[in-house]
């Protein structure tokens, strides 16, 4: 049996707790596997890394991440590390994992399941059944791009300069994920830019139709301006399968299709490097969509859907444990048609469960599916 090593990166916030939740399922997949399927490293980063280290993740665990098969990330920041100095502010743990593991590729899925239609700030009808796929390219683009300054242009003016910069090798890399994911859905791939304004646009569209013309004319391949397909999103989500888009528009996009599900609790999301050439195996961050919720931290009331969705994406995508992953989700679902519902997806007035209630629910899904 192949023994896969994660290491768990809890941050701060509700990322403990979420993470103590992700982990009883690790131990549950363990023990059905008979042995050690997973190993588990714990580590800081964030706020409490800032605390023990002066730094938001230290060379040390960086060095465990990188040796890693997959890290799991809760969340990162809260008000305490307001007035630290921005190089060493909590989110920038995370931005250095992405730019040392080579994360170029996020994927962040956007699925209603058929317990939370009503939750949607949409008609039942327009997300009853959504399962949108958005691939974002994440480490280039106009927040990479260089210059990044504010100038002082005398007289009491400044202006800042923020620069939109991409390559052809990096537009071509993310296409050929969108593609090679399409043709395990629905095969079709809307590639969204902004070409009648910005000549990254331009350079983007012409390099998406060229792969695809290439060695994919077998998928369906669209292109839609960003600011149509937000509206598209929320006009007639049902209407995509894979996006495919650069830093900024993934960014925003990936928070509109968020919102069609009902709550960002519920949003895993995987962060993908390339392939080694030796052994094919992808560096691989997952992480949940939300922040660290600090308003809610310690109460019990976090809802762990995503964090668990999460580890269900890295057995997906890192371990090629499709069947587990599978079962996984559809635990999430069982337990969603149960009645179950944490604070940020239960209608008003209804009963709600809280962290440990939400994980325990989906534990007992996942020993009567495998019964």
């Amino acid at each position: 049996m192949t023994t896969h090593s994660l290491l768990l990166l809890p941050g701060d916030g509700i990322g403990p707790e979420i993470m103590a939740s992700a982990g009883e399922v690790i131990d549950w997949f363990n023990r059905r596997a008979g042995g050690k399927l997973f190993t588990t490293e714990t580590d800081l980063v964030g706020g409490a890394a800032y605390d023990a280290h002066g730094a938001a993740i230290s060379e040390e665990t960086m060095q465990k991440a990188l040796a890693a098969d997959a890290v799991l990330f809760g969340a990162v920041g809260g008000p305490k590390w307001d007035d630290v100095p921005y190089d060493v502010r909590p989110e920038a743990g995370l931005l250095r994992l992405r730019k040392d593991l080579q994360l170029f590729a996020n994927l962040r899925p956007a699925i209603c399941y058929a317990a939370l239609a009503d939750a949607s700030s949409l008609k039942k009808e327009l997300v009853e059944g959504l399962d949108i796929l958005i691939v974002r390219e994440l480490t280039g683009g106009v927040y990479f791009g260089e210059p990044k300054e504010i100038r002082d242009l005398g007289n009491g003016q400044k202006r800042a300069v923020d620069t939109q910069v991409y390559d052809t090798f990096e537009i071509e890399r993310i296409a050929r994920v969108a593609f090679d994911l399409a043709r395990t859905r629905r095969n079709k791939v809307t590639s969204s830019e902004k070409r009648n304004v910005m000549k990254s646009g331009v350079l983007w569209k012409e390099v998406v139709e060229r792969v695809r013309e290439a060695d994919y004319p077998d998928v369906e391949l669209e292109h839609m301006l960003a600011d149509n397909c937000g509206m598209q999103l929320v006009r007639r989500p049902k209407q995509f399968d894979v996006i495919v888009c650069d830093n900024l528009f993934g960014d925003m996009l990936s928070d509109v299709a968020a919102m069609l599900t009902g709550s960002l609790g519920m949003l895993p999301s995987a962060s993908l490097g390339a392939p080694d050439p030796t052994t094919g195996r992808r560096k691989a961050l997952y992480e949940p969509v939300h922040g660290s919720a600090p308003d809610i931290t310690g109460t019990g009331r976090a809802n762990p859907i995503a964090m668990i969705a999460s580890f269900a994406m890295a057995l997906r995508y890192s371990f090629g444990l499709v069947e587990e992953a599978d079962l996984l989700d559809k635990a999430i679902a069982t337990a969603l048609d149960s009645g179950a519902r944490t604070a940020d997806i239960a209608p008003d007035g209804a009963d709600t469960v809280g962290t440990e209630e939400m994980t325990a629910a989906i534990i007992a899904a996942l020993d009567n599916l495998a019964a």
